[in-house]
C-alpha cells in the first residue's frame, strides 16, 4: 500500500529533519568548542523563564526584544546602556510580524530600580530587567531578549551582502555620516546600516524618527535573509556564525527554529509602529515621557490579533 503525503506535509517533514540534524551539529559544536574560548561574546540571547520555545507552524506568537548595547571594548555587553530597542512579535503559523519601537530615553518603571530611562534597564538589571521594563511599558514581556554589540551587527550586515532600505528623507550627521543619506531606496553596508539606525540629531522627529529608521533597517535585514533563505546552507551557516559569538541559555534547536521563523515572515505582513510621547526633563536630563495609553493600546492590539495584522 502506498502512502501519499501532501506537499505541505512533505515540506514540514523535511524542515523537521533538517532542524534535528542541525540541532545535533550545533549541540556537538557547543560541547566540543566552547564559544567563549574561541570568540568574544558579541551576541547574548536570553530565554526568559516563561518562554516555552518556538516551533514554526505552531499557533504561538514569539516575542523577541532586540537591544543594541552601547558597551565599549572591555565592558560587559549585557550591563551597559541599551539602544535600538525593538520589540518584535512573530506569528509562526501565519508568517506575520510586528515591531514596536521604543525611544531609548523613554522614562519608565524599571523593576527594582524606580523610574529611569529605559535604556538604563540593561545597565541596572541586565536583559531580564530590560524585559521587565518593556512589560511595564507596553504590557508584553518578551520570550527572548537579544543583545548585540554594534560592531558585530555591522559585520553581520556585511556578511549577508548589505541591505536595501526605503529612506523617506535626506539626513546626515557630522560624526557618523557627514555626507548623509539620500532620500529613496538606498543600499547600506554594515557601517552605514549602523549609522542609519543610530543617527538622531539630524532627524526632525529625533528619537521617534530614529526608532522608525531602526525598523526600516530590520525590514531590510529580513528582506535580505528571506531572499537567500532557500540557498543550501544559508540558514545553517548564519546560525553557526552567530553561535560562535553567542552566549545563550536557549537550545541549539531553538536557535535554528528562531532563524527559520524570521526567514518565513511574509514581507507584506510586517507592521511597524513607534511608541509616541513628549520630550521633557527630569532634573537636568532630557527624557521622553511616553504616551502610556498609546503604548498599552499597541500591546493590547498586538496580543489580541492572532495574525499580528496591524500595529
Amino acid at each position: 500500500m502506498s502512502t501519499h503525503l501532501q506537499p505541505t506535509a512533505v515540506r514540514r517533514l523535511r524542515r523537521g529533519a533538517k532542524a534535528l540534524v542541525l540541532a545535533g551539529v550545533l549541540a556537538v559544536t557547543a560541547l566540543v568548542v566552547p564559544q567563549s574560548a574561541v570568540q568574544p561574546t558579541d551576541v547574548a540571547l536570553v530565554k526568559i523563564r516563561h518562554a516555552q520555545g518556538v516551533a514554526v507552524g505552531s499557533e504561538d506568537v514569539v516575542w523577541i526584544l532586540a537591544v543594541g548595547s552601547d558597551a565599549r571594548p572591555g565592558e560587559v555587553m549585557t550591563r551597559s546602556r541599551g539602544d535600538a530597542l525593538q520589540l518584535v512579535g512573530i506569528n509562526t503559523r501565519t508568517g506575520s510580524a510586528t515591531a514596536i519601537g521604543v525611544p531609548r530615553d523613554s522614562w519608565v518603571a524599571i523593576p527594582g530600580h524606580g523610574r529611569e530611562k529605559i535604556n538604563s534597564a540593561l545597565y541596572f538589571a541586565g536583559p531580564r530587567g530590560m524585559a521587565g521594563a518593556m512589560r511595564n511599558l507596553v504590557g508584553i514581556e518578551p520570550d527572548y531578549v537579544m543583545v548585540t554589540r554594534f560592531p558585530f551587527f555591522e559585520d553581520m550586515v556585511d556578511d549577508i551582502g548589505g541591505i536595501t532600505v526605503a529612506n523617506p528623507r535626506r539626513f546626515s550627521d557630522p560624526y557618523l555620516k557627514k555626507e548623509g543619506f539620500a532620500k529613496g531606496r538606498i543600499h547600506l553596508n554594515g557601517y552605514n546600516a549602523m549609522a542609519f539606525s543610530r543617527i538622531r540629531k539630524g532627524l526632525a522627529g529625533g528619537d521617534f524618527d530614529r526608532s522608525a529608521n531602526q525598523q526600516r533597517t530590520l525590514r531590510g535585514i529580513h528582506a535580505r535573509i528571506r531572499s537567500q533563505a532557500s540557498r543550501p546552507g544559508f540558514i545553517e551557516r548564519g546560525v553557526m556564525t552567530v553561535m560562535e559569538h553567542m552566549d545563550t541559555n536557549a537550545s541549539p534547536g531553538e536557535l535554528f527554529e528562531l532563524a527559520q521563523a524570521v526567514a518565513q515572515v511574509d514581507p507584506s505582513r510586517i507592521t511597524t509602529c513607534v511608541v509616541q510621547g513628549r520630550v521633557g526633563y527630569v532634573g537636568a536630563a532630557s527624557v521622553v515621557f511616553p504616551d502610556m495609553a498609546q503604548a498599552r493600546r499597541l500591546g493590547r492590539d498586538a496580543r489580541g490579533d492572532a495574525a499580528l495584522g496591524h500595529c
